[in-house]
């Protein structure tokens, strides 16, 4: 792990945040009547929304095609293209019970069934692979989740501007990865295995957090393993994603990168005095202070490649929506103490791509076959 301490001659300022910290300094007197210390120049994902806010149209058309997705005026009976019965848009369609099995490939003419050998080693020693590479991979995630969601809302003849903001959040996350509903045990919700699991026993506002949060646990799953394919130059498959999941889970360092992405990236669509970063807490003191800090610097930077790929789905308006359920069912004053594990440290691109190969290849070295192969059977 001391290998990641050379990490710190790339960090830099999110001159961003800090500029938008600076239009809303005004805030800072709310902060400090809740008697927190708190430091606008250390706090860098506060998240505010300085773009107006945009009008609907009132004259939607009231039938869709099933087949083509071309809207009607309510009067029209079929698509004359497609001879279809059109469907009104206005009948609800439950979220909770569309069962879809998204998929986000990557594709390469070769496969492979086992990437823990000396000649992959090798490949991830070398790591040929730039931050042009990592932002097609970003880009292409994007681009399939989007075709993954058109696909739903055709099969499912759904009227995205006429859902409730929870079904819009459950029905992004499935444009991403399967989402699994419970009814027991202590977690709000977790990611394992391609599924997001949330508890629908809490309110609306924490399911749509906890599914933001879960989904960014899946992205940087998924990202690591399109970086790692990229450079075996292999498709996806179920061993590259049971060691990615055991590089994550199995270091404590990289757990805490993992979870301090998430959180951050939760806290960007959470009403301000909101954020939590409970899990992170849990995990920062197994770890000496300067490892925390260049953990809190990674996952920081994957926070923002994750929320670019997000806010394409979160727009404005519905970040707007998702504030307004959230101010109206939650009872708890707003706790700004957890603000202070906001920072504004980003990496470089150089110090990003090292910090991607510091962790794949320390994991590739530390692998354990056969935990590996028990997530296999998972998968």
């Amino acid at each position: 792990m001391s290998a990641f301490s050379e990490l710190e001659k790339y960090v830099e300022i999110d001159t961003e945040k800090i500029r938008i910290l600076e239009t809303v300094r005004p805030v800072q007197n709310r902060l400090y009547s809740k008697g927190v210390e708190y430091d606008l120049m250390e706090c860098n994902d506060i998240s505010f929304d300085l773009e107006p806010k945009r009008k609907m149209s009132k004259s939607e058309p009231e039938k869709t095609c099933p087949k083509c997705g071309k809207r009607f005026p309510c009067h029209v009976i079929y698509c004359p293209d497609c001879l279809q019965t059109l469907k009104d848009v206005s009948d609800h369609v439950n979220v909770k019970d569309i069962k879809e099995n998204p998929k986000i490939e990557f594709r390469r003419l070769h496969s492979s069934d086992n990437i823990l050998t000396d000649e992959c080693y090798d490949a991830i020693q070398n790591f040929d692979f730039s931050i042009d590479d990592f932002r097609e991979i970003t880009h292409s995630i994007k681009s399939q989740a989007f075709k993954n969601l058109a696909k739903m809302v055709n099969d499912y003849s759904i009227d995205l501007a006429s859902m409730e903001v929870l079904d819009r959040v459950l029905l992004f996350a499935k444009s991403f990865v399967s989402v699994e509903f419970k009814s027991y045990g202590g977690e709000l919700g977790y990611f394992e295995f391609n599924r997001i699991y949330v508890d629908d026993r809490q309110r609306r506002s924490l399911q749509i957090t906890t599914v933001i949060h879960e989904l960014a646990h899946f992205l940087l799953k998924e990202i690591l393993v399109h970086v790692t394919c990229h450079i075996l130059d292999i498709n996806k498959n179920k061993h590259v994603e049971s060691v990615i999941v055991y590089i994550l889970s199995n270091s404590i360092f990289n757990s805490l990168i993992d979870e301090y992405a998430a959180h951050t990236v939760e806290g960007r669509f959470t009403v301000f005095g909101y954020q939590d970063y409970s899990s992170f807490t849990a995990l920062q003191n197994e770890l000496e202070a300067e490892h925390v800090d260049i953990a809190k610097t990674i996952g920081n930077t994957f926070a923002i490649y994750i929320k670019d790929i997000m806010e394409g789905f979160l727009d404005w308006d519905l970040r707007d929506e998702i504030k307004e359920e959230f101010l109206n069912d939650t009872i708890e004053e707003p706790d700004y103490a957890q603000l202070r594990f906001e920072n504004c440290n980003k990496l470089s691109d150089e110090g990003f791509i090292k910090a991607l190969w510091l962790i794949l290849s320390e994991g590739f070295q530390d692998a354990d076959m056969e935990v590996i192969e028990t997530y296999m059977e998972n998968f």
